[in-house]
């Protein structure tokens, strides 16, 4: 299939329900917790535990109606800010935070994170905290200059971005472009946390191709250093499956912070 035939995610329709059920479900036969669960809640977990990345507002910029990233977040931060292109995926984020009936249990994902910390006992009070932490699920629109346009937000201590990047950008330029935006949202000094799939050009919901964008760990380190940021951290890891729902050929976690 010509790549340039691929769906993009913030075109055309995306099933963010069947994006989680396959991708990042616990149920027998989903093969990628490994790189979609455990790399970033790892890495994330020993990148809050240092202390120096905290605050009051903590602003999300994520693929689908993701919330496991979030887990170690809300321990560090008073208000946790969420960014959502698609109603779809919004819909899907707030079923959960309100525990509808039909929700998507992220136990598993709670499970990890409080296992990790050796505090098992704690996987209700985590969840408890991460619902009441997220209570902002804002639209945007990634191609106004304010992309929260009418709402100004303040600018936030730190930004995490998963999985996003690479599926709204339809070339480099493009990616660049759109971390441009992100960034605005800092404050001078402010953090970025980019957990990236690298080296893709598709992933599949219901048998349609969704477009990635390939790159390499060279290259999100070099716009990054071109958008001001000092590179903090950076962890890549190899692709731990083999499936043909996508064509990533591994994981990438950079911590960066804003040159004043």
């Amino acid at each position: 299939m010509d790549p340039s035939a691929h769906k993009l995610y913030h075109v055309h329709d995306f099933d963010s329900r069947h994006h989680l059920e396959n991708y990042l479900s616990d149920k027998a036969g989903v093969f990628f917790g490994e790189d979609f669960l455990m790399f970033p809640i790892e890495n994330l977990r020993k990148t809050f535990i240092l202390g120096h990345i905290k605050g009051d507002i903590l602003i999300d910029l994520t693929i689908g109606s993701l919330v496991p990233h979030l887990y170690a977040a809300c321990e560090f931060f008073k208000h946790m800010i969420v960014l959502k292109i698609k109603d779809r995926c919004t819909l899907e984020l707030k079923r959960w935070v309100d525990t509808r009936t039909g929700a998507f249990n992220w136990c598993h994902a709670a499970k990890l994170h409080v296992e990790m910390e050796g505090n098992s006992d704690q996987l209700e009070a985590r969840e408890g905290k991460v619902r009441s932490a997220l209570q902002h699920v804002v639209k945007c629109d990634l191609e106004k200059e304010n992309i929260t346009e009418p709402i100004d937000l303040p600018p936030a201590d730190c930004i995490i971005t998963a999985s996003l990047l690479e599926v709204i950008s339809k070339d480099q330029d493009d990616y660049i472009r759109y971390l441009r935006k992100f960034s605005k949202l800092l404050k001078p000094g402010g953090h970025i946390i980019l957990i990236g799939i690298k080296d893709a050009t598709y992933f599949t919901i219901h048998r349609e191709k969704f477009h990635m964008l390939r790159y390499d760990e060279e290259f999100a380190r070099k716009v990054l250093v071109g958008e001001g940021f000092v590179i903090d951290r950076c962890e890549v890891k190899k692709r731990s499956n083999v499936n043909n729902l996508t064509d990533y050929k591994g994981m990438i976690f950079i911590v960066a912070h804003k040159e004043k």
